[in-house]
This record gives C-alpha cells, structure tokens and sequence, in this order.
C-alpha cells in the first residue's frame, strides 16, 4: 500500500493539473484568441472566417479551422453527422476536393454559410469538441507527461494551434523533438524554465520558416514574458502584447 501511495504521488507530482481546471482552460483560450483574432473574446469568433493568404485556404473559427489541411473538413463532417441538414452539409465535397490546397473552388458562398452556421448551437459544440479533439487535449495530455504546468501546456497548446499536430520539422512534433534535443522537461529530471526556453527557441524557428508566421510576438511578448516574470503557473493578473496590441486578464 505504501508503494502505491507513492507511485500515485509520484504521477500526482510529474503531472501536474494546469489547464485541466476550467478557468485556466478559458484563461488559455483567451489567450490564444488575442493572438489568432485579436480579441479576449473567443467565444465571438465562431462565425469568424476569412483567407488569411497563408496558403491554407480559409480560415474560421474558434481555432483557425482551414479548409485546406482537414480540420476543417472533419468540423464539418462532425456537424453533418449531428445535424445532416445543415448550411454547410452540400459543400462537403468541395471541401474534399480542396483538402491540401488553398482554392476556393465550389466554395464561392461558404463564407456566408459558415457564418449562417454559426448562430446554431450545434455547430458551435462541434468547433468546442474539434478543438478539444485535434488541439487541446493532445497538447495538455503531452505537456502533463513532460512534467509541465499550466504556461508549459499552454506554450504545447499554442503551437499545435499554429503548427499542427503533425512530426515533421515545422508541425508541433519536430519543434517538440528540437527542444528535447537542448533540454531535458521536467519529467526527465530536467529544469522546467530551462526546457521551456528549448522549446520557444525551436518553436520562433518554425515560426520565422514560414513567411505568414515570421513575427514572432506571441512568443516574445507573450510566452516570454510569463516565463521571464516564473509566472509557470499562468496565474492572473496577466499583461501581454500580441502584433502590437496590449491585453490584460485581470483575473
């Protein structure tokens, strides 16, 4: 018994709860929101959507779904699935047919159906559980095995937003792999500030390989900052800069 009361210590310990908790999720939203659409405010942006020119087609939504590397695709299957008669149900294979590339081919009105889709509800929790699914919920569960706490999972969060989930060089797998390659995490005994550094370092490297995503403001008015003032458990009040623009979560 004491064996396991130590073990379960020991996973209580390298795991620590960090965006699990409701309000730190929505504080990691909002953050994430300044960023992407320029506003505290995530939850106006479901009906958001516009070609941003990154080569990825359409953008929209609370995350930055893309028509043309399948989030967006698999957002709109979801909610057909659950509601087969929707807006945005007949333009599923013009989804298809553009996956992989950044044409509007068959999608000339989709703007406007997306933005009709966006006053249903149902809708709305296919963009929550599709960012839970792709996004949140890998970056938090990796984070948590890497030992970090709440600015650690955010900083994972953030990238798979930008990047991708995927393991090449410039997805969030080859920025995490660049990162272990200079320090070890928490979770291998390592310094956590130290191993967050790697891993903003590898990741404003990914960032400046794209041309849309050169400034790198929201690592270094942003994630920096938090990390240089130890604030490792992204505790309110929080100052930052996005592109320029000042933000404040009081609490």
């Amino acid at each position: 018994m004491l064996t396991a009361g130590l073990l379960a210590l020991s996973l209580t310990v390298a795991a620590p709860a960090g965006l699990a908790e409701p309000h730190k999720k929505d504080i990691a939203l909002r953050l994430v929101s300044s960023a992407e659409n320029s506003s505290l405010d995530w939850k106006a942006q479901y009906g958001y959507i516009e070609d941003i020119k990154d080569e990825r087609g359409y953008t929209a939504g609370i995350i930055g779904f893309c028509s043309g590397t399948g989030d967006m695709l698999k957002l709109v299957e979801l909610y057909t699935e659950r509601a087969p008669d929707n807006v945005l149900a007949r333009y599923l294979p013009a989804l298809r047919e553009v996956n992989g590339t950044d044409s509007h081919q068959g999608l000339a009105d989709f703007p406007k159906a997306w933005r009709a889709a966006a006053k249903d509800p149902v809708f709305r929790q296919a963009q929550n559980d599709e960012r839970d699914r792709v996004y949140f919920d890998p970056a938090v569960r990796q984070a948590r095995k890497d030992g970090l706490r709440a600015l650690g999972q955010f900083a994972y969060y953030d990238a798979i937003v930008m990047h991708g989930p995927g393991a090449d060089r410039l997805s969030f797998g080859g920025i995490r792999k660049a990162a272990l390659a200079k320090a070890r995490p928490p979770a291998r005994g390592g310094d956590e500030v130290r191993y967050l550094n790697a891993f903003l370092d590898a990741r404003k490297k990914a960032m400046r390989a794209e041309e849309a995503h050169e400034d790198t403001s929201r690592v270094d008015t942003m994630q920096r900052v938090f990390l240089r003032n130890g604030n490792l458990d992204l505790e309110p009040p929080l100052k930052w800069k996005v592109y320029g623009d000042p933000y404040t979560i009081k609490k």
